[in-house]
């Protein structure tokens, strides 16, 4: 527990909207040298996107992990009532969250959401485990957030189309030549 105080009342602050001042990769060598073996074991297995709803792990975690299998069970029953022309309404965000903005906007929100859920189990985590694993999940979320470059995205895309226009190119060619030497023989 000592170890955890150090070690967390080194961490900056974190905030949603600003690129964080620690890496991933400099959180966890830190935190490997002040935690038990076990405990940053686990840590490390902590992943933003894990929805397994199993009874493993520290309470902090298994709330997580509840929550983000329920927000993406509302999403996907949202985008399922679309489709069929129902009207699903979901019960934990409103449902603006999902129906205005831009894909990435969208995105941005849901992101929100969960950083939100995550200052809300903070308040009863301080120097401990929970603490570092909430942490680690707001870095996961603000990784996420800034890897969002609308014009790297474009360029990601112009090359997609690119090799798809060369591949569909040479494909033809490679179609040609074969039909070629199967009328010469």
């Amino acid at each position: 527990m000592d170890k955890h105080f150090y070690l967390v009342s080194q961490l900056p602050t974190l905030f949603f909207d600003q690129k964080a001042t620690i890496t991933i990769k400099d959180f966890l060598g830190e935190a490997k040298k002040w935690m038990l073996r076990r405990d940053f074991k686990l840590l490390c297995r902590v992943n933003i996107n894990d929805i397994s709803i199993d009874k493993k792990g520290p309470k902090v975690w298994r709330q997580y992990r509840r929550f983000e299998y329920n927000l993406r069970d509302e999403v996907a029953k949202w985008r399922a009532s679309t489709h069929g022309g129902d009207e699903y309404t979901p019960r934990s965000f409103p449902i603006s969250i999902l129906k205005e903005g831009t894909p990435l906007e969208i995105e941005k929100r849901l992101l929100r959401l969960r950083w939100n859920f995550i200052e809300e189990l903070e308040k009863d985590h301080h120097f401990d485990l929970g603490r570092l694993i909430l942490y680690f999940l707001k870095l996961q979320i603000l990784r996420r957030l800034f890897r969002f470059q609308k014009e790297k995205g474009m360029e990601i895309y112009k090359s997609i189309i690119s090799d798809t226009e060369i591949d569909i190119s040479g494909r033809e060619e490679i179609e040609d030549e074969i039909e070629n030497n199967s009328n010469s023989g």
